[in-house]
């Protein structure tokens, strides 16, 4: 395949629901001339729960069915599974180019801080794992880390609430003994939003605690990292037209259309998405 021909084909993003279209939107805005094609895992959200061995298991068989997509490469827009799963889906993509969402939060957490002290709420198995305390210390080895595991905030995210009573009661449940003791100076300065189903309560969360907390969302750092692989693999696309997306799903095209219209920022149709069974996929077979 000839490097033109190459840089024609989409870039793959999955996540194991609609939270991933966060970074999606990242992505396009960034890199408008690309096509993608998304796939979101609905019919086994969500991961953060799941054991590590279930994790990989479901990742490799959703990037087996984005690579039989012809993508160029793959951006994996779930914390779990980029804490889980990358090192796996490296190896069975080679030589395609593989990022996750994991290292460009850390990266983007430790150019926020002004005092070292950050927090970071994500998935149980994400917080179970320490890989964000890990990713962290190797950007800045005198960080303070704090992570707590907000499983509750994906299963409201995917139900579309993200504001109101409820929404705000659960989130000072998670948060109120993170930052707790304002102006004490143990108190963390950032908060990472360690799973991408997050940054829709942003909003809210900034509402609760105040301008002295920065958060950060692992997205826009994310995008910033693929044009860097593109560009050295020869792979970005040259094209001055906008490119395409494609929206898969394994359930519920509806209800993907109906929340991920809020996740993407763009009014979406049941139509839009096409179902596909993973269950099925062969393994990834390296070209």
């Amino acid at each position: 395949m000839t490097e033109r021909r190459a840089a024609e084909a989409p870039v793959g993003v999955f996540d194991s629901g609609v939270g991933g279209l966060t970074v999606l939107a990242a992505l396009t805005r960034a890199l408008p001339a690309e096509n993608f094609v998304y796939l979101g895992d609905t019919a086994r959200l969500p991961y953060g729960t799941r054991s590590a061995d279930s994790i990989r298991r479901y990742s490799l068989q959703a990037a087996a069915r984005l690579h039989d997509s012809g993508v160029k490469c793959l951006v994996v827009a779930c914390n779990t599974a980029s804490a889980v799963a990358l090192d796996a889906l490296a190896h069975e993509f080679a030589p395609a180019p593989v990022l996750g969402v994991l290292e460009p939060g850390a990266v983007a957490a430790c150019r926020a801080t002004r005092t070292g002290r950050i927090a970071v709420i994500a998935t149980e198995s994400t917080v179970r794992g320490g890989a964000y305390e890990t990713a962290i210390r190797y950007e800045r080895p005198t960080a303070v880390v704090t992570a707590r595991a907000c499983a509750l905030l994906v299963a409201l995210a995917e139900e579309g609430w993200i504001d109101g009573p409820v929404v705000e009661g659960v989130l000072h449940r998670y948060l109120d003994g993170l930052f707790d003791a304002a102006g004490d100076a143990k108190r963390p300065d950032t908060l990472l939003l360690g799973c991408t189903h997050f940054p829709v309560f942003a909003p809210l969360i900034a509402r609760m605690l105040g301008a002295c907390v920065t958060i950060v969302d692992s997205a826009a750092t994310t995008a910033d990292a693929l044009r860097r692989a593109l560009d050295a693999a020869k792979l970005t696309r040259a094209a001055r037209d906008t490119g395409t997306i494609r929206l898969l799903a394994t359930d519920g095209a509806e209800r993907f259309a109906r929340i991920g219209a809020t996740f993407l920022g763009r009014r979406l149709e049941a139509s839009d998405i096409e179902i596909v069974d993973l269950a099925t996929d062969p393994p990834i077979l390296r070209s």
